[in-house]
């Protein structure tokens, strides 16, 4: 199903591909071409990366300063609700005067709001008197999620989108696309690049067709459980080849694309054709295809083959996408999966009362599920949802337990299936209709019952990301699954199935219809006119970001919270769900930092950050420091004019999921000023604290293994060493009257990185060139 080439492959003639082409004889190259059709007399590519998509689409968007980064600007930007209100901020306070490219505002996450009054809407209302001032573009809430907006009104072949939500993924239609936190956004709205080491390139080759019954989750869930542990496409570009992308319609291709997040690449290409020049023709954009494909010989860092009539229905298991099985297998041995699962949910919710039991939920071999949701960019689309409609076709899902609820992805996917009547048969056979939501993707609204088990075509299952609250006592689960396997759970009343049961109901149907007219009534469009008459219109919610100090010569850093998981998600670090609704207000949604993880990271912090606030004063009136910051000075044999102190969080691999920057910026309003891993889990979240202007360093599991909660990290000339060239530092660890040596690493720092932390963060930074 699916195989991995660890090594350099040639691409040529956008089919055949080759192994260490550059190695092979010419004769031998020659008649390995020729069994596959394929004749190529040309020059072999010198390196991986040429003749690639990927490589030609970042060229035409790079300026090369000669220091071997990329430094990118893009062709538009978005933000939904949860993230515009932040970046927004920081560009303000950093001089914005209007948009640079379309900049569009979706409102598709902080639509219900959980903790009641009106801030949600205030956040709304500040985004398009935002858009009115600086010239951007609005869309009003429930008409679309971010992404299917994205891709009906916006996305062009050849070109570059910038996003604050990680799931920015639009390379289907030629478009390479990226997730960031919102200062990369700041960086782009202020005329600024993105700066990035070039990525690697791997070739997913895709070959042969699906079979009836196999959706496009299905073959995404299939890829991150091939590629996810051993980070085999991690921060590189998956571009997407071969003969099998032609068997394939637009919105396949688009629900596989925005899975490949969940991968841990950077982002991800795909071969266009007449398929996707039909797409743009139905959306009313057809100057916005191009033909894109890889130069007759492309060569890649690595591949990974896909034999899409091999895919199988499956189903990603708590509490990760690639903990990905057929459904097949998974009813063969769910036992013991889920045995496991009960294990890492132990594990990863840190709560030892917590009876946690799934595998009891099997009886007479049947697996039996509380709850179908067929969801937002990735499962709330034209064709998912009329596939479901065609399995649940005259049938019913029962009046028990079992409930199935479909959000279609924009109010013209909801109006062309209420057209073709297949929102009238799904609703017939007991699905309850949505508008436009991202909710049950990130927590907000469709959390389970307690002990709950829900399949979701989302984008993701991480613990808690269902809403559940299991330092509260409650947990439920969540596990992934494809639209037409959902549907045929539905039909079969909530008893686990494979679509395969149904695949004969699934028929050939009138083709999507396009409704402009619905976003030419509602969207704002101001781009390229800004109004700067038009005042910000504030919510009492919406705070200010605080002053933030730059980085002292010497730090002192509580060890505020150790986390000992293999990998921790932004989910983790700040939690999602209800807490969405305080976004815009830094220092109150700080309060919820690792809420989920560990409930005594805020009060820990607090302590650090007190000892800091009280040391600055002392410093400014000519006073004594505290006895216990006296003492630690002491210690570390510091001076109170020259040092801060701080926290920091130590962790194996911190980052994975949301390009959220709360994640970080929460740590740093409770004057957090680092982390300390072994890597860092996704390039976003390593952005997102740099950014902040919090060191992402780098330890060897030995010296992590020495950190534990309540130690204090000494760091002697941590600003010299900054504005320096090295990359390693010698530190301490104070436990008590131990001092423990570690060295703490950042490898890979730029210059630009560098500025950022020396002035505390990027609003700092940019202040600081004017």
């Amino acid at each position: 199903m699916i195989t991995l080439i660890d090594r350099p492959v040639t691409l040529f003639g956008g089919k055949a591909l080759v192994e260490d082409a550059a190695r092979l004889d010419r004769n031998e190259l020659n008649a390995r071409l020729a069994e596959k059709g394929v004749r190529y007399d040309g020059a072999l590519p010198s390196k991986p990366g040429e003749g690639t998509m990927a490589r030609s689409i970042v060229e035409a968007h790079h300026t090369d300063r000669g220091d071997g980064l990329l430094h990118l600007k893009f062709d538009a930007l978005t933000s939904h609700d949860i993230t515009y209100v932040a970046a927004l901020q920081t560009a303000i306070a950093c001089g914005l005067e209007q948009f640079p490219v379309p900049y569009v505002l979706t409102n598709c996450h902080n639509s219900l709001c959980a903790v009641g009054g009106t801030i949600n809407e205030d956040d709304h209302m500040f985004g398009l008197t935002a858009v009115q001032r600086f010239g951007g573009i609005f869309v009003p809430r429930h008409l679309a999620v971010m992404h299917q907006y994205m891709r009906e009104a916006v996305a062009m072949s050849g070109g570059m989108i910038l996003g604050t939500d990680s799931h920015t993924r639009y390379g289907a239609l030629g478009t390479l696309s990226v997730g960031e936190g919102g200062p990369e956004m700041v960086k782009q709205l202020l005329g600024k690049t993105y700066d990035f080491a070039w990525p690697g390139v791997v070739a997913i080759y895709l070959r042969g067709k699906p079979r009836p019954g196999v959706g496009p989750h299905d073959v995404a869930l299939a890829i991150i459980g091939a590629v996810f542990s051993s980070g085999f496409v991690k921060n590189k570009v998956m571009e997407f080849v071969g003969p099998g992308v032609s068997n394939l319609s637009a919105e396949f291709r688009l629900g596989i694309d925005v899975m490949t997040t969940e991968t841990t690449c950077w982002t991800s290409i795909w071969r266009t054709d007449d398929v996707i020049k039909n797409y743009f023709g139905v959306h009313g954009r057809p100057g916005d295809f191009k033909r894109i494909e890889p130069a007759e010989a492309a060569c890649y860092d690595a591949a990974v083959i896909v034999d899409l009539d091999a895919v199988e229905p499956m189903i990603a298991v708590p509490f990760h996408p690639s903990n990905a099985w057929t459904i097949a297998d998974f009813k063969a041995n769910a036992g013991d999966i889920l045995r496991k699962a009960e294990m890492d949910a132990r594990e990863l919710m840190d709560n030892p009362e917590l009876d946690i039991d799934l595998a009891s939920r099997v009886k007479n071999g049947q697996f039996r599920v509380d709850q179908g949701v067929i969801c937002g960019c990735a499962g709330g689309n034209f064709e998912n949802l009329v596939a479901a409609a065609q399995i649940l076709d005259g049938g019913e899902i029962g009046c028990g337990a079992f409930g199935l609820s479909v959000y279609p992805s924009s109010m013209p996917v909801n109006k062309a299936l209420m057209d073709g009547g297949w929102l009238q048969k799904l609703v017939a056979a007991g699905a309850v209709n949505y508008p436009a939501f991202c909710g049950p993707c990130f927590g907000a609204g469709e959390t389970p019952c307690n002990t709950g088990f829900s399949i979701r075509h989302t984008t993701r299952n991480f613990p808690n990301r269902d809403g559940s609250k299991p330092n509260a006592g409650q947990w439920s689960a969540v596990a992934l699954m494809d639209a037409r396997s959902i549907a045929a759970t539905a039909a079969n009343g909530g008893v686990l199935t494979s679509a395969f049961e149904y695949a004969e109901r699934l028929k050939e149907h009138e083709p999507y219809t396009f409704d402009a007219s619905i976003y030419e009534k509602r969207v704002y469009n101001g781009f390229g006119h800004p109004k700067p008459e038009v005042a910000l219109q504030y919510g009492p919610n919406i705070k200010p970001w605080p002053q933030i100090a730059p980085l002292a010569d010497n730090q002192l850093l509580l060890v505020a919270s150790v986390i000992t998981d293999p990998v921790t998600t932004t989910d983790e670090l700040i939690p999602s769900g209800e807490t969405s609704s305080l976004r815009s207000n830094p220092l109150k949604l700080a309060e919820y930092a690792l809420q989920r993880k560990d409930p005594n990271y805020v009060p820990n912090a607090k302590r650090a950050k007190a000892l800091e606030e009280a040391r600055a004063q002392a410093v400014k009136n000519g006073s004594a420091v505290s006895e216990e910051a006296a003492k630690l000075l002491e210690a570390a044999g510091f001076d109170a004019k020259n040092t801060a102190f701080g926290s920091l969080v130590c962790a194996v691999k911190p980052g994975d999921g949301s390009a959220r920057e709360q994640a970080a910026s929460s740590q740093k309003m409770l004057n957090g000023e680092a982390n300390i891993a072994r890597e860092y889990a996704t390039k976003r979240y390593r952005s997102n604290l740099v950014n902040w202007g919090m060191a992402p360093w780098i330890v060897s599991d030995e010296d992590r293994a020495r950190f534990r909660v309540g130690q204090w990290l000494a760091i002697k000339g941590v600003r010299a060493f900054v504005a320096g060239t090295g990359e390693t530092v010698a530190a301490e660890l104070i436990d008590g009257d131990k001092k423990i040596p570690v060295t703490l690493s950042l490898p890979g720092i730029t210059e630009g990185e560098r500025k950022m932390l020396l002035a505390g963060c990027l609003m700092n930074a940019y202040r600081e060139e004017k």
